[in-house]
């Protein structure tokens, strides 16, 4: 795959963004392979994503941004560069369930997410045998008899010592602190049932079989301190009916959960999402 630049620019709206913009790439030799926008005219931002051939510019990485700083003052421009050939370094968080960690780690064996896998950290040990077979380390972190703050405690040093640019909780069974949900601001992703809030709490998918509802789902967000109601990155559902067993239904929403997942890690990576309050704009 060519390496190319990502530009992702969010601003008030305004005449001349996309032309100035336009013209800046050009002037340097740009050859814009994507080129996406959007204005909202409920809050006057505007949002725009290009991508852009690296070998067609006649500047380097340091040169083009250093010169589009001063074209982004001018238009009051939050900003982000990245290089497709700089990959993120994602760490999985998991607990006992295997469906969401293994679908990421098949899709990444196999070339499909343009990421490096560093770690995976969990709360038990049964995943172990499966992660280490990718020649991934595993981080296992107990929980059990002994105090919460002590716990995360330990969470937070292991993933420090990762470094992660990307947090993905693949069915992580574990409240996030609010320190960590600060940490990793924009960049811990989670995924949940769609049955919120209307089945809180345990066997959801007994009390969703019990109501007869007629639609399995999932949710793919942002982390925030404000538990599963952040930044929606994806989501998808399927139909079920009264011939659907409680074990059908279980079986069908792993598999929305798994791609709905997939599906937003993916857009992250490709830096394709940018994040307008408690909302998102994302250039599929």
């Amino acid at each position: 795959m060519d390496r190319t630049i990502r530009l992702l620019i969010s601003c008030p709206d305004k005449v001349g963004i996309v032309a100035a913009v336009s013209d800046f790439i050009a002037q340097r030799g740009g050859w814009m392979t994507e080129a996406n926008y959007h204005a909202d005219r409920d809050t006057g931002q505007f949002f725009m994503r290009s991508e852009i051939l690296a070998q067609s510019l006649s500047v380097d990485s340091e040169q083009f941004r250093a010169d589009f700083a001063v074209l982004a003052d001018g238009f009051d421009m939050q900003w982000q560069f990245s290089d497709s050939d700089v990959r993120k370094k994602v760490v999985l968080m998991a607990s006992h369930a295997s469906h969401c960690l293994a679908d990421i780690l098949h899709r990444w064996h196999s070339g499909e997410l343009e990421c490096d896998i560093v770690g995976v950290v969990a709360n038990h040990e049964n995943l172990r045998s499966m992660v280490e077979w990718h020649k991934i380390p595993y981080h296992f972190i107990n929980f059990k008899d002994r105090e919460k703050a002590e716990a995360n405690a330990e969470v937070e040093a292991t993933l420090a010592t990762m470094a992660p640019d990307v947090v993905v909780l693949a069915r992580y069974m574990q409240i996030i602190p609010a320190s960590l949900c600060q940490q990793y601001h924009g960049r811990m992703i989670n995924i949940h049932h769609s049955f919120l809030p209307s089945f809180v709490g345990a066997n959801p998918y007994q009390k969703a079989f019990d109501r007869g509802v007629k639609l399995v789902g999932a949710t793919c967000h942002y982390v925030t301190e404000q538990l599963d109601e952040g930044p929606i990155l994806d989501q998808d559902v399927i139909r079920v009916s009264h011939r659907d067993s409680k074990e059908d239904m279980v079986r069908l929403g792993k598999d929305v959960e798994q791609q709905v997942l997939a599906r937003g890690l993916r857009a992250h990576l490709q830096d394709r999402i940018v994040v307008q309050g408690n909302k998102t704009v994302i250039f599929d």
